[in-house]
This record gives structure tokens, sequence and C-alpha cells, in this order.
């Protein structure tokens, strides 16, 4: 378990280690994302790296998010996200790029 990255979505206070989204180790930088939004009722909370969860909200409406609920498959489902997701796989844990804008 790593130190200092405490899983906050099961009140069990046990460490995260991976992102929610695209499964890579943990780095220094954590952010906290809400599967379903504070916005529509939404409690739970999953460790994400800063870019994953970038491109969560660059690529979805809180709508959208609420109707994924929990299912991290649905939305790696998304042909721009899955996109994403094979780009990041082999990049570091604490890698950051800029995150482009949803094109409506």
């Amino acid at each position: 378990m790593r130190a200092g990255r405490i899983d906050r979505s099961t009140g069990d206070l046990r460490q995260a280690e991976h992102c929610w989204l695209c499964l890579r180790p943990l780095g220094h930088r954590i952010e906290w994302h809400h599967p379903i939004p504070k916005s529509r009722g939404g409690r739970e909370t999953v460790p994400l790296h800063p870019i994953c969860h970038r491109a969560i909200h660059a690529n979805f409406t809180n709508a959208e998010l609420a109707r994924a609920g929990t299912e991290v498959e649905d939305l790696r489902g998304n042909p721009a996200l899955a996109t994403f997701l094979r780009w990041i796989v082999g990049k570091p844990p604490d890698f950051h790029a800029r995150t482009a804008a949803r094109k409506r």
C-alpha cells in the first residue's frame, strides 16, 4: 500500500494505489472524482490522475456522468476516451499534458 493515498470512496481508510479510469499506478498528485456528480446527488469519490480527471470532464457532461453512474466501463467505451486511454497507458504516473476541450 502507498502512504498518503487514502481511498475516500470506501470510507475504510484503505490506500488508493491505482487510477479508477486508466488503472495505472497513482503518482504524487491525486484528484478525487465523483462518478455521479455532486449536483446529481453523488457522494462516492474515486482516485484519478489529474490528466484522467480532466479527460473525463472534457468528454462528458454532468448529465452523461450521472447516467453512467459508477460503471467505469461505460466511460472507457466512449470512442474519444478509449483513444485517450490507449495513448496514456505507457506514460509515467505523474505525466501531465494539456487536455483539449470537448468538441460539441
